[in-house]
């Protein structure tokens, strides 16, 4: 709690660069950005962090509900509330998906400068939350810590991990992808079954109560580990189906990339807004099955059904680069 007042005490005009580096962090800002890798630079490398960012916010969710921590504002009437979240804070969300996405991309270009830069907006991701007054210190370090060992286990793992997937038919790459979303799920509603009793504590809902546009603190929902584990099935399909009919040739003329990212991000939205529009929000089992369904719709035409429409439109070509 010190760290965030020290920040804090440097004045309010850092408040615009910290939420500029807070959004840069968000999975919204990342699911803008790794379908355009996909489609305009590299099918390999967006499919990579399109499914690194999927495992990296399903364990943070999961230990979210395991350690069940407050966050500085909720608990401090000398935190200033400069944003507003309704999970619970260990580890930073923020922090570890930097870790992961950033990583990733540095990974792939191998260069030095690279790292530097990834490095930089990991560190200004995380003094961010702090900042906001979202998280402790401890919750950006943990945030950090497990963002790293995600990275560090991708960058080994993939390989051994798509020769063994290699070996199954489709209908076995695709039932394996089934139950590794499904996963994630279920290890959530465990975590979850200690804390039936729980309820927020009123000073915690009082003092949260100051953040702009803040809404009731619910740190128990699953509905965001069910999008995760929706988007992570319909991107693992889409990279099994798109493998199959030959891959996707992500290079081309500079128009027809941003035609073909145009495209793409009105399919994502029409996707969005058009199931959210019909299927029921909230929480329980029909909910949770439609917001899977919705998701996964989101992942597979990430990976899949766009790329095969390029193609068909003559905006990109098969292969691999």
């Amino acid at each position: 709690m010190d760290t965030n007042l020290i920040l804090q005490g440097f004045g309010t005009w850092m408040l615009a660069p910290m939420q500029f580096f807070s959004f840069l962090g968000t999975e919204q800002f990342y699911l803008f950005i790794a379908p355009g890798l996909l489609w305009c630079l590299d099918a390999r490398l967006g499919l990579r962090m399109g499914l690194g960012l999927a495992i990296s916010s399903s364990v943070n969710s999961i230990l979210k509900l395991v350690l069940h921590s407050p966050r500085p504002y909720w608990v401090s009437q000398g935190v200033q509330a400069l944003a507003a979240e309704t999970s619970f804070g260990i580890p930073s969300g923020h922090a570890q998906n930097a870790v992961v996405v950033w990583g990733l991309l540095a990974a792939w270009i191998r260069k030095t400068w690279a790292w530097v830069v990834a490095i930089l907006l990991m560190l200004m991701i995380g003094l961010s939350r702090l900042y906001l007054g979202v998280h402790f210190l401890g919750d950006v370090l943990a945030g950090w810590l497990v963002g790293a060992l995600i990275l560090l286990a991708i960058l080994r793992l993939e390989r051994p991990i798509l020769a063994w997937l290699n070996r199954f038919p489709v209908s076995g790459q695709i039932m394996a992808a089934l139950i590794a979303s499904l996963a994630p799920i279920f290890l959530g509603m465990l975590a979850k079954l200690p804390l039936s009793g729980w309820f927020v504590p009123g000073p915690w809902a009082s003092l949260a109560a100051r953040a702009p546009d803040a809404v009731a603190l619910d740190p128990l929902k699953l509905s965001g580990l069910v999008s995760q584990a929706g988007v992570f099935f319909g991107l693992a399909i889409g990279g099994i189906l798109l493998k199959r009919i030959g891959w996707f040739d992500a290079r081309g003329p500079a128009l027809q990339r941003v035609l073909r990212y145009l495209i793409g991000l009105v399919g994502v939205l029409a996707i969005y807004s058009v199931l959210g529009a019909f299927f029921p929000s909230g929480e329980g089992p029909i909910p949770y099955l439609l917001r899977y369904l919705r998701y996964a719709l989101i992942g597979l035409w990430i990976a899949f059904l766009a790329p095969w429409l390029f193609i068909r439109m003559q905006l990109a070509h098969k292969g691999l680069i």
